[in-house]
């Protein structure tokens, strides 16, 4: 395979899209819940910058992987949920688990 091919791969964009130190336990928070707050999330990851969560949650947002929904009432509420394209992603992420699990037996 040449780089051009790899540059296309399927699985080089998936993990693409799902590097990042933080996006593995987002993922798992939405996957938890059916949509979270910012602070929330960020509370559930207490040694992430909130700087940092801002950008990990917009990159996601614009590999479509999750929404962001603004709520206008006072405060403004900012929520974020997947969307159905990252939904696919959870035997996926179960699977992974499970490896990662095995790894230590």
């Amino acid at each position: 395979m040449n780089f051009n091919e790899f540059k296309n791969c399927g699985l080089r964009r998936s993990l693409d899209i799902l590097s990042g130190k933080w996006k593995p336990l987002i993922l798992q928070n939405l996957f938890e819940e059916d949509q979270v707050r910012f602070v929330e999330l960020w509370r559930k990851m207490p040694r992430v910058s909130k700087k940092v969560l801002s950008e990990q949650l917009k990159q996601m947002e614009e590999n479509h992987i999750i929404q962001r929904v603004e709520v206008y009432n006072f405060p403004p509420e900012v929520y974020y949920k997947l969307t159905d394209k990252a939904r696919k992603l959870g035997p996926i992420l179960n699977q992974l688990h499970e490896w990662g699990n095995d790894l230590d037996s």
